[in-house]
């Protein structure tokens, strides 16, 4: 496949926005082995080589707390159809597993992250810019649930962390970001009218792809 080949859709927005939510039923309802996800998550920097304590200090609602370099690298590989290894982050520990996953050969790539429409580069390199506007009391909820259940972290650092990176670093970088989306999603990622709206328009996107291999 070349660049043209290769249609890139990003979902951004507060974390715990919706934004895997949206992605997942989107894909899992297309139903289609040529789209992938791929969560910016998965490029946090690797702090392996620092003690728990410190790497349970850092920002990770800051932008300088992502390898995009690396995550721009991996799609500028994946559009001109060479197959990638993605990084897998382990959330409870703050590194990255020694395993990774391997990604290749789709058509459609749903990427999805709180920081993507931050970075320049990474933006001009999507097709389409969806961002999901969620109330932060909700996206509050949503994070204490996660965090607490799926990554062992207690409520105390849960909120320690909400008030110290998370909220501030949205309304710095996240918030102002939505200006450079094509789609504003409200209500989350269960949002009928959206969904149905985005696999349409992936289908279109799908089924032109396959008339340009077709007339080659």
């Amino acid at each position: 496949m070349n660049k043209k080949n290769i249609i890139i859709i990003g979902i951004s927005g507060a974390s715990a926005s919706g934004k895997s939510l949206l992605a997942n039923t989107i894909v899992n309802e297309l139903g289609s082995d040529q789209v992938v996800i791929i969560s910016e998550d998965s490029y946090y920097k690797d702090h392996s080589d620092i003690p728990f304590e410190e790497r349970a200090k850092i920002n990770y609602d800051h932008p300088d707390a992502f390898d995009h370099e690396l995550l721009y690298t991996h799609l500028m590989q994946l559009q001109n159809g060479q197959s990638i290894e993605i990084p897998i982050y382990n959330h409870s520990q703050h590194i990255r597993d020694k395993e990774t996953r391997p990604v290749g050969q789709h058509a459609i790539i749903v990427l999805e992250g709180i920081l993507l429409f931050v970075e320049q580069k990474l933006r001009e390199i999507m097709d389409i810019r969806i961002y999901m506007e969620t109330s932060l009391d909700i996206c509050l909820i949503r994070r204490l649930k996660r965090d607490i259940k799926e990554r062992g972290r207690s409520l105390d650092s849960v909120l320690k962390q909400y008030e110290e990176t998370v909220r501030p670093m949205y309304l710095q970088f996240i918030d102002p970001s939505k200006r450079y989306a094509d789609l504003i999603v409200p209500r989350g990622g269960g949002n009928r009218i959206a969904i149905d709206m985005i696999k349409a328009k992936m289908r279109e996107l799908l089924g032109d792809l396959q008339k340009m291999k077709e007339s080659r």
